[in-house]
């Protein structure tokens, strides 16, 4: 426990070692933030209007709660494995008395940490700055609920993320542009990180919800909203339960094959 209290402790100084990239992960969230909020503010202009099962109150609320869902969830400094790999440099770790996952997900943590803290200080003075009309859940079941589903989505993101970094043991060179692809693309997208899944049509949506995406954001939101009945939410709890099972056991396999793989010689 010593151990991994030391790497969370070195990691938070690393974050204000490298300042410019954090502000620029935060200013870009800030950013997409502000698109996001003006595109449906100007849809809900009429404060009566109802559209895709949304109220204004709910929808900025949506809008609010990407903010900090992105800080908790898709911030992440695992995704230097990639390049590590690619490049030849894990071998220092395999050669640590440390688990080499639990390693890269304590330093996710410590970012996830710090870049909460910086997203609720950044909504608290967005919403006393734009003054929107907001939704405050007070039912039991779905504040203990969508606790329960950040926490899976925090571990299916890392597990997704690492999935996807372990590719870099047969394509060195493309690690970067996998990463690129689904995470900055395919998750942002399918995640509901940009604009809530339930504008799409049925059929889509009950393809999807069986992926890891949704449970990313979009699932954890539509819970603090109420927007899913009691057995929605315990069956959505169960599909990214399921999805943590699989993609854990499958990095297992993976990861020894990669091993194998692997020779340290670099791009």
């Amino acid at each position: 426990m010593k151990k991994f209290l030391s790497v969370f402790k070195i990691s938070l100084q690393q974050e204000f070692a490298y300042r410019l990239n954090f502000i620029m992960w935060r200013v870009r969230n800030v950013m997409q933030f502000f698109l996001v909020f003006f595109l449906w503010s100007s849809i809900f202009s009429d404060p009566s209007r109802i559209v895709f099962g949304y109220d204004k109150a709910k929808i900025l609320t949506y809008v609010f709660g990407i903010l900090v869902i992105r800080a908790i969830v898709f911030s992440a400094k695992s995704d230097e494995v990639a390049k590590q790999i690619g490049l030849g440099e894990i071998s220092t770790y395999l050669l640590k008395p440390i688990n080499f996952f639990k390693y890269w997900f304590t330093r996710d943590i410590a970012s996830k940490v710090l870049n909460l803290a910086f997203g609720f200080f950044e909504i608290i003075l967005l919403f006393f700055i734009l003054r929107p009309p907001f939704f405050f859940q007070g039912n039991p079941f779905y504040l203990l609920t969508f606790l329960i589903s950040v926490v899976f989505a925090i571990m299916l993101y890392f597990l997704f993320n690492s999935l996807l970094n372990l590719s870099t043991f047969w394509m060195p060179e493309m690690g970067w542009a996998m990463q690129f692809l689904f995470v900055v693309v395919v998750t942002e997208f399918l995640s509901g990180a940009v604009f809530p899944l339930d504008i799409f049509p049925r059929v889509f949506q009950n393809v999807i919800y069986m992926l890891p995406f949704p449970y990313f954001v979009f699932f954890p939101l539509q819970i603090y909203l109420g927007k899913f009945s009691y057995e929605m939410v315990l069956n959505g709890l169960l599909i990214g339960g399921g999805w943590l099972i699989i993609l854990y056991f499958t990095i297992g396999y993976i990861w020894s094959k990669g091993l194998k793989k692997y020779s340290a010689e670099g791009i």
